[in-house]
């Protein structure tokens, strides 16, 4: 049986892949907005508003006493 810590590590290295994988695709979508200019800008405008939006979801999570509390002291 693996360590809980083995576990960890594994999850890191996949949310890293995966973070990786989307900031590549990310900059292909901007690259293909811009080549499409002036009608891409329109979809520059609309990736910006959602990233925005989850800088603040994330911020606000991440602040967030009462939700830390639950998800260590509640038993499911």
């Amino acid at each position: 049986m693996q360590k809980a810590a083995d576990m960890d590590t594994y999850e890191k290295v996949a949310y890293s892949c995966l973070g990786a994988v989307a900031v590549l695709y990310l900059a292909t979508i901007v690259a293909g907005m811009i080549a499409a200019f002036p009608f891409g800008l329109v979809g520059l405008v609309l990736l910006l508003g959602v990233g925005v939006l989850f800088v603040k979801v994330l911020k606000e999570r991440l602040r967030n006493k009462e939700d830390d509390y639950y998800s260590k002291n509640i038993d499911r």
